[in-house]
């Protein structure tokens, strides 16, 4: 299941990814913001699709605001998120590829509807690796995340 959200700063495209989403037949579930509110606060978004997508390992998140910056810290919080700022498909294919990212964020200040749609197309399209340096690295981190 691939889950969205975003904030005000990232509405207008996350409503673009859903109708991407739907032509290409996949399973999505907008979990906000439901309307454009300017007063909206992007950790409550991040929250809630990062808790979502750590309830299994095949799940994906996209969350968008208008730098990406406090999306990937939020969504990061969460245990068993691998969260990547992603301004374009390099960023997009390596953060799958080599981080084994579950969850993007995107900067919607900086993106069109095009590249963005690039970027989620890759996101969802690039397997991860399994390179041994790139399991150890992963690794180490479930390992850190267990002592906290």
């Amino acid at each position: 299941m691939i889950y969205l959200g975003a904030d005000h700063g990232g509405y207008e495209l996350k409503e673009e990814i859903k109708q991407y989403l739907s032509k290409k037949g996949l399973d999505f579930e907008d979990l906000g913001n439901k309307e454009h509110d300017e007063n909206d606060d992007y950790p409550d978004y991040a929250f809630a699709v990062s808790e979502r997508v750590a309830e299994n390992k095949n799940n994906r998140g996209i969350l968008l605001c208008r730098s990406s910056g406090g999306m990937v810290i939020a969504a990061n919080k969460v245990k068993g998120i691998r969260a990547v700022s992603c301004h374009d498909v390099k960023s997009a294919r390596h953060a799958r590829e080599h981080n084994n990212a579950n969850v993007i964020t995107m900067p919607a200040d900086w993106l069109n509807k095009k590249q963005t749609m690039n970027i989620v197309e890759t996101f969802l399209d690039t397997l991860f690796t399994n390179e041994k340096r790139h399991v150890k690295r992963l690794k180490k981190i479930e390992d850190y995340e267990e002592t906290q």
